[in-house]
């Protein structure tokens, strides 16, 4: 995401009808003090809060449209439905990838107001403190570390009570969590029913224990899930930062169907104009500084791009989580929602319940827990390469737990328990780079995915926990067998079983990363500045040094509430 006078951002989602949305012809009779290029997770946190300021005038570009009433964006349980190959898709693949066996991938990035916050599978988790002060040690800035993001954590989250209002006592813990905010969370509104099995394994298991609540800062061990819902419907930051009295700020205005193409300098080293068409394709803050000529200086030239800036960082250190969706249980019981899956008349039913009273299947999305956990310390191959992880409260791997096969349309028979294991501290590095000089040409991405020996030792180590999980006494006669691969087969096997059929989470970041004011390297300085430049900040996910261990939303609402700060504090 971009803000000019100003800035950077990228994402997207829904929102609602309201006089600050605007045609092309209207900008020809406003100044703006403040353009913000992207309608997504972070993007529209800015756009808020530099709107609060009656005195500033603010623009919103957003390359999509609005997701208003599109029913798989609001419910919940329907999430996966949302993307990709929709019309709240940017629909990017990736370049084949070599930890896949070679493998291009859909790799899914939200459309429209709200960006990927209108179309990702709506877990709210904030990762280790240890992730965000290591975020302060490589850039040198405190103000980076946990104990200073808290303010705007509590400031972005509004906690409330699930749909179906049980009492959530011993499930979360109030003490960390802001009841003030504008964002949404909630716990579980339909309870599974494995749900008590999977608690009572973590007293039966020291391997897994059970962590009240994994917002705290140190997620380690199995805990309920949260989810950015309101009222069964899924809150993004459409839905929550441009709510209907926001957009009724007279200073703040929002264009939609307009994608950003490239940023102008307006003087030496200062950028203050933004190029955009009412045409659709790619934005993502790499592509937009890399056509705009920033970026590395020989690539630039060898595509005919005219140099603005040399900053050779532009792009690099595309960083992921790769997940394996192909890790299930057959169990004995026909109450999973597989059954759902099959049978579209129930489907239907259950979407009208929702539809009439917010109240069943569908105001939840599958996965019901998360666990956050390591792998050991003394592990072989952490006597060769580094521990990747920022530190031991930042788990190596998410288990995502649910009550049926997720990540696709179960087999014709059968009942399932899902144990979807994911690389949430990857060492593999990517990148973001550009096709051509065509400014309307998807970039190549690369995220490496299992890229190295040490991301496979990870995969591979969480996929057995799965099997020492179900053997637990709390799934004596419930789970039956592995699906795909079982507790003998050995290491090469389930390696090979990995790379054939492993895909990604969809958390990109790092592609504009910080570092120390003054580093050779890096994109942007710790107060979100692109380095070299004036009057550009980027305020999203790609600026993140090292991707955190959890599910980036987050992250990205985090980095938007502190980069209006930043932003106000140098406009002021």
């Amino acid at each position: 995401m971009a803000v000019f006078r100003s800035f950077f951002f990228l994402a997207l989602q829904y929102t609602l009808c309201s006089g600050a949305f605007i045609s092309v012809e209207d900008l020809s009779k406003t100044k703006f003090d403040f353009i913000v290029v992207g309608g997504g997770t972070a993007g529209n946190v800015v756009a808020n809060r530099l709107s609060e300021n009656p005195k500033n005038s603010v623009l919103l570009l957003e390359a999509g449209g609005s997701n208003a009433n599109v029913i798989d964006v609001a419910v919940p349980f329907l999430a996966g439905r949302a993307s990709p190959n929709t019309a709240q898709d940017w629909n990017y693949t990736t370049s084949p990838q070599a930890g896949l066996n070679g493998r291009s991938i859909p790799y899914n990035r939200g459309f429209g107001l709200g960006g990927s916050s209108s179309t990702n599978f709506l877990i709210y988790s904030r990762g280790s403190k240890e992730d965000y002060d290591r975020w302060a040690t490589v850039t040198g800035d405190k103000s980076w570390s946990w104990n200073s993001l808290i303010p705007y954590m509590r400031k972005n989250e509004i906690f409330g009570q699930p749909t179906d209002h049980h009492n959530i006592s011993g499930q979360f813990d109030p003490s960390v969590h802001g009841f003030q905010g504008i964002n949404s969370v909630a716990l579980q509104g339909y309870p599974t029913p494995i749900d008590g099995r999977i608690i009572e394994t973590t007293t039966q298991l020291a391997e897994f224990p059970f962590n009240l609540d994994m917002n705290s800062g140190n997620p380690i061990g199995i805990g309920w899930v949260q989810g950015t819902i309101k009222n069964g419907t899924r809150s993004s930051s459409a839905t929550s930062y441009l709510a209907p009295q926001f957009l009724a700020r007279p200073n703040l205005k929002v264009l939609l169907h307009a994608r950003a193409t490239r940023v102008l300098q307006t003087s030496a080293g200062c950028v203050r104009t933004v190029e955009f068409s009412t045409s659709v394709g790619v934005l993502v803050p790499p592509n937009i500084l890399l056509h705009s000529g920033i970026g590395n200086s020989s690539t630039l030239k060898s595509l005919s791009i005219p140099l603005l800036h040399n900053l050779p960082s532009v792009g690099q250190n595309l960083s992921d989580h790769s997940l394996l969706f192909q890790s299930n249980f057959v169990v004995n019981s026909t109450d999973t929602f597989d059954t759902d899956a099959r049978n579209a008349t129930l489907g239907e039913e259950e979407l009208a319940q929702w539809n009439n009273s917010r109240t069943g299947l569908d105001v939840d999305i599958p996965v019901s827990h998360l666990g956050w956990l390591r792998v050991p310390n003394n592990s072989s191959v952490f006597k060769r390469f580094p521990d990747p992880s920022a530190g031991h409260t930042a788990p190596h791997f998410e288990l995502l737990i649910a009550n049926g096969i997720i990540g696709g349309p179960p087999p014709a028979t059968g009942n399932y328990m899902s144990m979807v294991p994911a690389v949430v501290s990857p060492s593999s590095r990517g990148s973001v780079t550009l096709r051509n000089n065509d400014v309307f040409a998807d970039p190549i991405i690369d995220p490496n995915l299992l890229g190295t020996e040490v991301d496979m030792f990870i995969m591979r180590e969480a996929v057995k926990s799965t099997f020492r999980f179900t053997k637990a006494a709390a799934w004596k006669d419930y789970v039956i067998d592995s699906f795909a691969i079982s507790e003998s087969s050995t290491d090469a096997e389930i390696e090979s079983f990995i790379r054939a059929h492993a895909g990604t989470v969809y958390h990109p970041a790092g592609t504009a990363s910080m570092s120390p004011k003054g580093a050779k390297w890096g994109v942007v300085d710790p107060d979100l500045t692109v380095k070299g430049l004036k009057g550009l900040r980027v305020v999203d996910l790609s600026i993140t040094p090292f991707i955190p261990a959890t599910h980036t939303q987050f992250t990205a609402y985090v980095i938007g509430e502190k980069g209006s700060d930043l932003i106000k504090g140098a406009w002021n």
